[in-house]
């Protein structure tokens, strides 16, 4: 059964580095990264495109181990992946031959243990009642992604490791969402950890925003959000932060 709450994830990063092997020539894409993730954060990771972030989320998952340094997961090295933490992607990546309650049951059914009232509760919680025995290609993009988040959460992750979950959706079905996605995090409790190129969506969720150098990527600044959900956009603390970071990411203030 999906839990009211689950006891989230703590994560550290000592002197995280790592890079890939291309064509005989080795190309750095973390160097040094230092972060301490408390249990129960909202993180989000901001920093040009390419620069590593999405890597970074693969180590933590235990995707890739990193070439320097250590990760470690409420004191425990990260050696591989695991049930308690979780990605979320992009796009949706619903098998289109499996309905939404199959494609959500998807884990549990390869390991033969369906727990029929999770799956039907992650549904629930997602808002996709009604459409247990839809295709995926008779999805909304924003319903695609709904089936995607049930997928991930039926489970109880301690840890839901996004990367931009909402980047591919239209402007009014990304606002939905992330009302939606701040809504399981507060009544779930899980730690959250999500890649982003929109200010403004790192500024309404988050609780802590993480800005990231260009390639290779190394911490630039750690910024806590000291303001109460739900946030409005056009507050002023949020846009005067909104300028300082869009200046740190080489963009003018102006925009």
């Amino acid at each position: 059964m999906v839990n009211a709450t689950t006891t989230p994830l703590g994560i550290q990063l000592h002197n995280v580095s790592h890079g890939y092997d291309i064509r005989g020539r080795f190309t750095p894409v973390l160097e040094n990264v230092n972060l301490n993730i408390a249990p129960g954060e909202f993180i989000a990771l901001l920093g040009p495109s390419g620069c590593g972030k999405s890597t970074l989320l693969r180590l933590v998952a235990g995707l890739e181990t990193p070439h320097a340094g250590r990760l470690l997961a409420d004191g425990t090295p990260i050696t591989g992946p695991g049930p308690d933490r979780i990605v979320m992607f992009q796009d949706p990546t619903l098998y289109p031959w499996r309905s939404v309650r199959a494609n959500v049951a998807l884990s549990q059914d390869i390991s033969g243990r369906v727990d029929n009232a999770a799956v039907d509760a992650a549904i629930a919680m997602v808002g996709l009642q009604g459409f247990e025995r839809a295709w995926p290609h008779q999805l909304s993009g924003g319903m695609a992604q709904r089936a995607a988040l049930a997928r991930a959460l039926v489970n109880n992750p301690r840890l839901l490791i996004l990367d931009e979950p909402l980047g591919k959706l239209d402007s009014l079905t990304r606002l939905t969402m992330q009302t939606e996605l701040l809504r399981l995090w507060q009544d779930r409790g899980f730690t959250v950890i999500m890649v982003t190129h929109d200010v403004e969506e790192a500024l309404l969720l988050a609780t802590r925003v993480i800005t990231f150098s260009s390639r290779p990527a190394s911490v630039v600044s750690n910024i806590n959000i000291d303001l109460p959900y739900h946030r409005h956009r056009d507050d002023p603390h949020l846009l005067a932060l909104r300028r300082d970071i869009l200046v740190q990411l080489g963009h003018s203030a102006d925009w």
